[in-house]
């Protein structure tokens, strides 16, 4: 894509499109410049008149009428009950894992001898 952007402003300064030029941008850009990728793209826009693509692509990328900002509703807060509950869990779900862990830990104990 950064070719094309290259190609096209060369052309939108009124400069000739040439491997040198695309070149040139690249390498101003910080990019690496690919010679095959230049030369491919020469060659693609050998028989293109950039100025009729970007006239038919324009109607593509002509902004849309302005539209008024629909306002969106706050979404609904969950009531207070409802956080303190999910607290709860939480916390006795966690409660459950510990006491989990302390029997899978006694079991083990007893496997040696302790």
């Amino acid at each position: 894509m950064e070719y094309i952007y290259a190609a096209l402003l060369l052309h939108n300064a009124g400069k000739e499109v040439t491997e040198e030029g695309i070149t040139a941008i690249m390498e101003a850009a910080g990019i690496a410049a690919d010679k095959g990728r230049i030369k491919a793209l020469i060659s693609a826009l050998g028989d293109v008149n950039i100025d009729e693509a970007m006239a038919q692509a324009q109607p593509a990328y002509a902004p849309a009428a302005a539209v008024a900002p629909v306002p969106t509703a706050m979404p609904a807060q969950a009531p207070p009950e409802a956080v303190e509950t999910k607290k709860e869990e939480k916390k006795e779900k966690k409660e459950e894992e510990e006491k989990g862990e302390e029997t899978g830990m006694e079991g083990l104990a007893s496997l040696f001898g302790s």
